[in-house]
């Protein structure tokens, strides 16, 4: 099964917003933030775009500091 680069992003921004928004109380929160990280990592992995544009910002600041 493949999805769409709109498709991907679209996931990706959904798994970023519960990231943000995930409170950690218990081991069970622990387990689902781990889990809603390797997802991002995952997603992110599946779109070359967005990989460039995140090195080409790494290096950029890199280069500032």
């Amino acid at each position: 099964m493949s999805l769409s680069k709109r498709s991907l992003e679209t996931l990706l921004d959904l798994v970023e917003i519960k990231l943000s928004c995930i409170e950690v109380f218990d081991r069970e929160d622990q387990r689902e933030r781990h889990s809603l990280e390797a997802a991002r990592k995952e997603l992110t992995a599946l779109i070359p775009q967005r990989n460039a544009a995140k090195n080409t910002v790494r290096s950029e600041m890199s280069a500032q500091h």
